[in-house]
C-alpha cells in the first residue's frame, strides 16, 4: 500500500466557485448552457480537473 501514487483530487463545485470567485449557481448555469470550464459528472456530483479549470480561466481572461 505504501507504493500507491497520490492522485490529484478533483475539485467540487464549491472549490471552483471559490477559485473563480463566481457563485455556485453560475457554475450550474454554465454547465447547463455548455459553457464554462470542462466538468465531469461523477455519480450525482460535478467534478472539475484543477489543471483544466486553471487553463480555462487563463484563456477566458
Amino acid at each position: 500500500m505504501d507504493n500507491i501514487r497520490s492522485i490529484d483530487r478533483l475539485w467540487s463545485v464549491e472549490d471552483v466557485s471559490a477559485y473563480l470567485g463566481v457563485p455556485v449557481k453560475t457554475l450550474y448555469q454554465w454547465k447547463w448552457r455548455g459553457e464554462g470550464p470542462p466538468v465531469r459528472k461523477i455519480g450525482r456530483h460535478l467534478r472539475y480537473d484543477p489543471a483544466s479549470v486553471k487553463a480555462w480561466a487563463t484563456q477566458a481572461a
